[in-house]
C-alpha cells in the first residue's frame, strides 16, 4: 500500500512539473516551452531584424527540415518572450543542400519518392511575414528548376548577397 501511495505521489509530482509546448505564431511547427521564471528575455521594445542562413538539408527526405523548424521556434520564442509579432522582421537565405526543400511537391516526389514534408511550414512562415529567398547559385548548381518551386520562396542572386545586403541594413545574422 505504501509503495502505491509513493508511486502515486511521484506521478502527481511529475505531472505538475510537466509542460506543454506552445505555438503562438507558427501554429503547426516550432513548438517551445514558456519559461515564465526566466530573468533574461527578449526586449519587447526592440525591432528584431534577423537574417538567417539556412544551409542544412534534411536528414532524411521524408522528415521536416530541422533548420526551417528552428526558424519557427525562433519566431515562437520571441513572441512568447513578449515581442509583438509586428516587431519581428525575419529573412531567410536558403542555399546548399537546404535548397532542395524549396522544390514543389511534384519535383520533390520525382527526386526523393516522397512528398515534400516542408510545404506547410513554408506556408505558415509566409503567413507570419517571413521573407524567404533561395540562392540562385544553389539552384543552378543543384539543377533545381526555378519554375518548379514552392511559391512562398523567391530567387535571389545568391545567399552571399542576401547576407551582406541585410547585414548592412542592420539585421542580426544567424546560421542554421
Amino acid at each position: 500500500m505504501r509503495l502505491f501511495f509513493s508511486a502515486g505521489l511521484c506521478l502527481v509530482s511529475m505531472l505538475s512539473f510537466s509542460q506543454q509546448r506552445v505555438n503562438p505564431v507558427i501554429k503547426s511547427y516550432g513548438g517551445i516551452f514558456e519559461i515564465p521564471y526566466a530573468v533574461e528575455k527578449p526586449d519587447p521594445t526592440l525591432d528584431y531584424k534577423i537574417v538567417i542562413e539556412i544551409e542544412r538539408g534534411s536528414e532524411k527526405p521524408d522528415t521536416l527540415n530541422w533548420a526551417l523548424n528552428n526558424v519557427a521556434r525562433l519566431i515562437n520564442l520571441h513572441v512568447v518572450g513578449g515581442v509583438p509579432k509586428e516587431k519581428l522582421q525575419v529573412i531567410l537565405a536558403i542555399h546548399g543542400s537546404a535548397a532542395y526543400t524549396v522544390m514543389n511537391n511534384e519535383e520533390y516526389k520525382t527526386k526523393y519518392g516522397v512528398p515534400n514534408p516542408n510545404l506547410k511550414l513554408y506556408q505558415e512562415l509566409d503567413q507570419a511575414g517571413v521573407k524567404m529567398f533561395v540562392c540562385g547559385q544553389s539552384l543552378i548548381a543543384r539543377k533545381i528548376d526555378r519554375h518548379k518551386m514552392v511559391p512562398e520562396v523567391k530567387v535571389a542572386t545568391s545567399m552571399l548577397t542576401i547576407l551582406t545586403t541585410y547585414q548592412l541594413k542592420g539585421f542580426a545574422t544567424l546560421k542554421f
